[in-house]
């Protein structure tokens, strides 16, 4: 068992005291340990942004680009080795722990390119000038400057590859140093990723820190020109808008928390087409990939009233395929989840949905035979779909997120029926509609979008080439209203605007384009 320390203030630092168990989720072997007792948090915070910050912002968009190109490249040459690690300390399997780093590597490699588009300067402009007067020389700009603070990240247990390197993707980018706190129970991925980088991607003094094990004090030292960016639970996401440097000291903060994602079925939908098979296989994906212990898994099905239970039937038959157990044997296809307490939490949530009125169809709270699993070990849970025939008398089911591979089919009775229960989720990271009917479309799209942060539109023509719903893509916003947090991430050159505060200059024109090195034929 190894002890996982910090990497603060370029220097590897290990607790004193106080340390916390991490578990392989299978087997229930201890894995590692960590600790922040002792650790100097303030420090770190002072050394990003006194070193980190001025590092970064002495580079131009391109050069911060390469940064982040090598970042990919030493992260992809290790690639098994992280997989081995995720297996071990996530229990994931496989498949879930490409998903996880392949989508790490894929999005420094997505912001790496767009750096080099960017170019060779070190602020943004936003949108066109304009002459503010009747004279031509007074002149506005609006101009995007690297806040002169550190991002912290508090990221979740799911994904600690990827949510290491998409946050911090966007924040090196955009010239803003990182502390990144990965979730304790699944450090070890993190840490492996951290000692790479460490190795070899030859990181600016000061630009990234990890910190492994409980965040200490950590938050309490930020400032107006800081940012917190947290992925978690809602309870947790109320208590970081509740700190002190939120509410006295405006620090920026996004969340992403719960979301009750939603596909549904278009009414259009023919059993054994190409767009209903679509559906099928990508709810049964979407509740078992990384055992439903996603953000943007499905967690509510809505189908037409005649088409439910052929879509029972469908998904039973589906998911009835699926081989749990040890995630490092070949052929399981998903393994348990992460912790007792999250075992416990989904076994608690199942009872709460069916006291809500909603019935067991599949699966079990507590029958499970993992394959190649001691008898009594490991976190175990199987899929579980439920199902509700009176969806809008079900209210837990719209406001409570099991986290885990657990789903309710719900029937609707119309679009407009349809749209009313998708927004009894109270905002959601994805919704997703299959249909191949273009009044369906127009009638759907544009109303589910306010409640979601991400609408993906399946149908026929594209069933053999898109990602799956659940895939958070660089170029996309990843975010929700409401209950999934109200933030926003990634999108693009979008994602750089968190980091960035936005400015008016007024002045003489000439002097403003000499000092943006705009020149006349651009301007």
């Amino acid at each position: 068992m190894i002890t996982l320390r910090s990497w603060l203030k370029d220097g590897w630092h290990e607790g004193t005291a106080d340390f916390v168990t991490l578990v392989n989720p299978a087997t229930e072997a201890p894995v590692a340990r960590t600790s922040t007792t002792g650790l100097d948090l303030r420090g770190a915070v002072e050394y990003a942004r006194e070193t980190g910050g001025p590092a970064l912002r002495a580079m131009t968009f391109a050069e911060r680009g390469d940064l982040l190109k090598r970042m990919s490249k030493v992260l992809f040459e290790v690639r098994d080795a992280l997989i081995d690690a995720s297996i071990a300390s996530g229990g994931t399997t496989r498949g879930d722990a490409k998903f996880d780093i392949d989508g790490a590597t894929g999005t420094l490699a997505y912001y790496a390119a767009l750096g080099q588009k960017l170019g060779t300067v070190r602020a943004l402009l936003d949108g066109p000038g304009e002459q503010l007067t009747r004279s031509p020389r007074f002149f506005g700009y609006h101009v995007k400057t690297p806040r002169q603070g550190v991002a912290v990240h508090v990221n979740a247990f799911n994904f600690p590859a990827w949510g290491l390197a998409e946050k911090a993707a966007v924040a090196l980018l955009a010239g803003v140093p990182v502390i990144s706190k990965p979730a304790t129970a699944t450090a070890l991925l993190a840490y492996r990723v951290m000692e790479r980088l460490v190795e070899a991607a030859n990181l600016p003094p000061g630009a990234l820190q990890l910190v492994c094990g409980n965040a200490g004090d950590l938050l309490s030292y930020l400032g107006p020109q800081d940012v917190l960016a947290f992925t978690g639970g809602s309870q947790t996401g109320a208590r970081m808008r509740g700190l002190e440097g939120v509410v006295s000291r405006s620090v920026r903060v996004n969340i992403e928390a719960d979301s009750l994602n939603a596909a549904v079925l278009g009414p259009d939908a023919e059993p054994g087409g190409d767009t209903y098979q679509m559906f099928v296989r990508d709810v049964a994906r979407e509740m078992t990939q990384k055992a439903g212990q996603k953000c943007t898994a499905t967690r509510r099905i809505f189908v037409p009233q005649e088409l439910v239970d052929g879509v029972q039937e469908a998904l039973v038959e589906q998911l009835s395929r699926v081989k749990i157990g040890d995630p490092a044997l070949d052929e399981v296809r998903m393994g348990p989840l992460a912790t007792a307490q999250q075992l416990r939490d989904a076994r608690e949530g199942l009872t709460r949905l069916q006291a809500a009125g909603a019935r067991i169809v599949f699966g079990s709270a507590t029958d499970v035979q993992p394959l190649g699993v001691p008898a009594g070990k490991g976190f175990f849970l199987a899929p579980v779909l439920l199902r509700a025939d009176r969806p809008h008398d079900a209210a837990a089911v719209h406001a409570l997120e099991v986290f885990g591979p657990v789903a309710t089919l719900m029937p609707y009775a119309d679009t407009a029926d349809a749209i009313r229960l998708v927004a009894r989720g109270e905002g959601s990271l994805v919704t997703t509609l299959y249909t191949d009917d273009r009044a369906v479309m127009e009638a759907m799209v544009l109303q589910l979008a306010p409640y979601s942060g991400r609408v993906f539109c399946g149908s026929a023509k594209i069933a053999e080439q898109a990602t799956s719903p659940g895939a958070v893509l660089p170029s996309c916003v990843h975010g929700g209203p409401g209950r999934a947090g109200g933030g926003e991430e990634l999108g693009g050159e979008r994602g750089l605007d968190f980091y960035l505060q936005r400015t008016a200059l007024q002045g003489d024109r000439a002097l403003l384009d000499r000092v943006l090195g705009i020149n006349a034929s651009e301007a």
